[in-house]
């Protein structure tokens, strides 16, 4: 499967400084020609759902053999994997796996996957950065890959597909606490995303708590004074 030139960026880093211009930085000095487009650099910091589910969204309108560079990492500098994965869609995806491509993996399935050296295969003199692999790693690898100065079976050994970080509801043993994919802020939805999980109690709450255990009570009373009986038209 061949690359077409296009490398299109995901990250939570926002715009407010020089990290996804030093992304663009890196691509551009690898390759001057590459097209390089952005998906959202908006994503809740730290949230992997979200992102997962903003590359599900977008993906599929890409011609076959895009580059996508994802970047949510809050497990930067620890054990976690980067990898890079070829769709069965036919498109590229450079990531943390960290459960980023939950939802690729699920609609549009993987047919292959690559584990990245983060120490050999980075940008040249960035040994002493740990914590932006984004540029470092990502940016500079995901260049490489779409302007094809870099082919898929050299990126790094193989890795099974089914053994990616995936994001399960949690489940235990009287609950499973499950989430709303996106809330689309621009169209009328609330600002953040809904997560499904307990809420403190408000005075509304404790009234109907309340009056529910008087309703019960009562009903218990009428009971035993009808002797088993609510109404007895007979005595």
């Amino acid at each position: 499967m061949m690359t077409n030139k296009q490398l299109v960026l995901q990250t939570d880093f926002g715009l407010g400084d020089g990290a996804v211009s030093a992304m663009y930085g890196v691509a551009k000095t690898i390759a001057p020609a590459l097209h390089v487009a952005d998906l959202t650099h908006e994503i809740t910091p730290y949230n992997i759902w979200e992102a997962s589910y903003r590359l599900y969204q977008t993906l599929s309108y890409w011609p076959v053999g895009t580059v996508f560079v994802f970047v949510v990492d809050p497990g930067v500098g620890s054990e976690r994997k980067s990898v890079c994965a070829l769709t069965k869609t036919g498109h590229y995806v450079i990531t943390p796996d960290n459960g980023t491509l939950t939802h690729i993996a699920k609609f549009f399935g993987l047919k292959a996957l690559r584990k990245i050296n983060e120490t050999t295969s980075r940008l040249p003199h960035s040994d002493e950065s740990h914590t932006f692999h984004g540029r470092d790693v990502y940016a500079y690898n995901g260049a490489r890959l779409a302007s094809g100065q870099l082919d898929f079976s050299d990126i790094g050994p193989k890795i099974d597909p089914a053994t990616i970080v995936k994001l399960p509801p949690v489940v235990t043993a009287d609950s499973i606490t499950g989430m709303v994919d996106i809330l689309d802020v621009r169209f009328g939805s609330k600002k953040k995303r809904t997560w499904y999980t307990q809420q403190p109690f408000k005075a509304s709450d404790w009234f109907v708590v309340i009056l529910a255990i008087a309703l019960f009570g009562i009903t218990l009373y009428l009971f035993k004074l009808n002797h088993g009986r609510f109404y007895d038209p007979f005595n």
